[in-house]
């Protein structure tokens, strides 16, 4: 499997449990399979930045991929590590029931596969969680902007297998406005996705919390 990470550095040897806790999985590396992704990602509106490409030997890894699982796997992970607004107490509800019914045991794991919560896909989660979207909306959103998925170096074992290939510059002028466009595009059609008429029978989080729906329910 050939990795790209995206930074402002020249990354040579990703050191384990380094970097913030409290991104989407936890500690961790955080690649993605696409370079011009990453190239998105590495850039800053002052800055150029690196695309890092890496090699690891998936084979002889265990891989956690949430694309198995509901949206509500994803989000029970990252009620876990990022921090939402709880201001009200159909949200503090909805954290607590959403990580005792839909997180996945995920830090035994060498590698994870799933979707990055920028700042439009957090937006998303944070609606949900808040009764503004449905569990079908957010399923929806989750595609919007293209963004793919993120692989993510977990173990101590993925850390020590993990090879670094080369790097090359990512020029601000080149892909700044690609990203700033895949952010726009994806709340632009988020924003039409919310103002959809209300559908009878849509799972909001009031009928998760009302019906105690769990992760073995048909209609997920």
């Amino acid at each position: 499997m050939y990795l790209y990470h995206g930074s402002q550095f020249i990354i040579k040897k990703p050191v384990y449990h380094a970097g913030k806790p409290y991104n989407d999985y936890g500690y961790g590396f955080y690649c993605t399979e696409n370079a011009d992704v990453a190239a998105e990602w590495s850039v800053t509106p002052e800055h150029n930045g690196y695309v890092n490409k890496y090699e690891i030997d998936e084979q002889k890894m265990s891989i956690l991929d949430l694309s198995g699982y509901t949206v509500m796997a994803w989000l029970a992970i990252l009620l876990e590590n990022r921090t939402f607004e709880e201001n009200t107490a159909l949200a503090r509800e909805a954290k607590r029931y959403i990580l005792k019914e839909f997180l996945v045991e995920y830090e035994s794991y060498d590698l994870i596969k799933g979707y990055r919560a920028d700042d439009s896909y957090f937006s998303f989660a944070q609606d949900f969680l808040n009764g503004r979207i449905s569990y079908e909306q957010l399923s929806k959103a989750m595609k919007l902007g293209k963004l793919g998925q993120q692989v993510v170096i977990k173990s101590s074992t993925a850390f020590e297998k993990i090879r670094w290939i080369d790097a090359s510059e990512a020029k601000r002028e080149n892909w700044l406005a690609q990203k700033e466009e895949r952010d726009r595009s994806a709340r632009i059609d988020y924003s039409r996705l919310r103002m959809e008429h209300y559908q009878k029978g849509s799972l909001y989080v009031t009928k998760f919390l009302d019906e105690e729906i769990t992760k073995d329910d048909a209609r997920l």
